[in-house]
């Protein structure tokens, strides 16, 4: 089984950028798909991006659509979110996680293997 391990959160004001890390062990193999997800407070976790694996296609929600991207290190097993023009609306927990189901890669229900997760703090 696949594990996760994210880092790089941490506070920046807003208008800022940071880029978050996703390291992966044991076996990748078998991951049909990546994504970052976010969870605020009080709120349901939410899709940032994701990535299908098989054909590199990306998927980014509204939210971030422009401002954020997702890339990969296949090399050292690594994934990264690099996150510009910040808003306040960004600051969440931010996760990492993989699917190896072979079903719709945009969806949250599909992915089976989750990072512990990293604070996101944008300020004013």
């Amino acid at each position: 089984q696949v594990q996760l391990v994210e880092s790089g959160g941490g506070l920046v004001q807003a208008g800022g950028s940071l880029r978050l890390s996703c390291a992966a062990t044991g076996r990748t193999s078998n991951v049909y798909a990546v994504g970052w997800f976010r969870q605020a407070p009080g709120k349901e976790r939410e899709v940032v991006g994701t990535k299908k694996r098989s054909i590199g296609v990306t998927y980014y929600a509204d939210s971030v659509k422009g401002r954020f991207t997702i890339s990969e290190d296949s090399g050292k097993n690594t994934m990264f979110l690099q996150m510009n023009s910040l808003e306040l609306e960004d600051t969440a927990v931010y996760y990492c996680a993989a699917s190896t189901r072979l079903r719709d890669f945009r969806a949250i229900i599909n992915y089976d293997v989750w990072g512990q997760g990293t604070q996101v703090t944008v300020s004013s």
